[in-house]
């Protein structure tokens, strides 16, 4: 049977993923640190500033702990340096809350360089946390004070934000009356927002933590983290105005995070846990409309937890991916799509 028939034959039988077209080249394979002064990681987050790579996470003694806090680490285009702290739950008057899902964003220049922005949570339980935002003007070397963002605004949950047009699209999540996903929307990196409402009602799917996927200005896609075993997914094909039902995707999902991209080429990247039940293996699929989906690569099958990745393709064409590493480092790949 010849690949055209093949592939004919798996879409009418309903399949989603069709065979690999592309081969994909891991370059480097390496930890961000070696050795750090907390015990645990998880949730990192990676961008590309002009003078770099910049990653953070969380780290601490265990996630949920008080000691919990924001960590990065900037690549000074050869190595990663050492981690350095810059943000804690530590309250003014009140007790020390741990911290949560840092998100990096590097905001485009306009008439003047534009900032990189830090996006994270404190709070006792993701149930009950709150939204603070910081700003560097100098690539993460150094960070403003933070600033909590308005009530019922979160910022992006987990997975970075995507600038369409002059709004930031930012990903988010509630998780005080089920598990329910909305988008949360700023014009000025910060400053004001504006959000949607509830885009799922927490019982039929029980989802969090999308990730943003814009084919084009108008066409809009979410994938999301589900308590049903599969990842998740709504639609908007009006910018924004409206979004279809949320439905289940056929790829797998054992409740945890996932994050994506569009390449310069034009396809999808998705990194996820191909699988129902765990958290390995990690995997990379591939589409060319959001609705078939290739895997193209596994990064991690042996047991263990390899977890919550972060996805971007840099200035140079290369796609760089970090990833909680069995909860004790952070993991860094770069592939060569």
């Amino acid at each position: 049977m010849n690949f055209a028939a093949a592939t004919w034959m798996a879409l009418v039988a309903g399949a989603v993923f069709v065979a690999p077209l592309f081969a994909v080249t891991i370059e480097k394979a390496e930890f961000i640190y070696e050795h750090a002064p907390f015990p645990s990681c998880h949730a990192s987050t990676i961008v590309e500033t002009r003078a770099g790579l910049i990653a953070a996470w969380f780290g601490g003694s265990d996630e949920g702990k008080p000691d919990v806090t924001i960590w990065t680490a900037r690549h000074d285009g050869t190595n990663w340096l050492a981690p350095v702290e810059v943000a804690t739950g530590v309250q003014t008057n009140g007790p020390r809350f741990p911290c949560w899902n840092p998100v990096l964003f590097q905001a485009p220049d306009g008439p003047r360089p534009g900032p990189l922005l830090l996006f994270y949570k404190v709070g006792p339980s993701p149930s009950k946390w709150w939204g603070l935002l910081m700003k560097s003007e100098d690539a993460g070397k150094t960070w403003s004070q933070p600033e909590r963002l308005p009530e019922n605004i979160l910022g992006p949950i987990r997975a970075k934000p995507v600038m369409i047009g002059d709004r930031l699209w930012c990903g988010s999540s509630s998780e005080h009356e089920g598990w329910r996903v909305h988008l949360e929307f700023t014009s000025d990196l910060g400053k004001t927002w504006t959000r949607t409402e509830a885009l799922n009602d927490g019982k039929e799917f029980g989802s969090i933590q999308p990730t943003v996927l814009a084919w084009t200005p108008g066409k809009i896609q979410l994938l999301c983290r589900s308590r049903q075993g599969r990842v998740t997914e709504c639609w908007s094909r009006d910018g924004g105005k409206t979004f279809s039902p949320m439905r289940a995707t056929a790829l797998p999902n054992p409740s945890t995070g996932v994050d994506s991209v569009i390449l310069e080429d034009g396809r999808a990247w998705l990194v996820y846990n191909n699988t129902s039940r765990g958290r390995t293996p990690l995997s990379i699929a591939s589409s060319p409309d959001g609705t078939n989906w290739t895997n193209v690569l596994t990064l991690e099958k042996e047991p263990g937890e390899y977890s919550y990745p972060a996805m971007i393709q840099t200035r140079d064409g290369r796609v760089h991916v970090t990833y909680t590493w069995k909860r004790q480092r952070i993991k860094h790949v770069v592939l060569n799509p």
